[in-house]
């Protein structure tokens, strides 16, 4: 299902869709992918996208690729 972000490649298509969106314009990300435990509202296991940004923006301390 491509729609389905919570699986690791739903996650993994995220977190290339940010790192590319931000590299175009000289930023660098740190994102990782943290396998969450199983809920029992999405009868699954979650793959959590977590990063350095602070409100979807890269944070100052983020070198930049130049």
């Amino acid at each position: 299902m491509t729609g389905d972000y919570c699986t690791r490649e739903g996650a993994e298509r995220i977190k290339k869709q940010i790192e590319d969106y931000w590299a175009e314009r000289g930023r660098k990300v740190n994102i990782n992918l943290v396998q969450g435990g199983f809920l029992a509202s999405m009868r699954s296991a979650r793959t959590d996208v977590r990063s350095n940004m602070v409100n979807g923006v890269p944070t100052a301390s983020t070198e930049n690729f130049a």
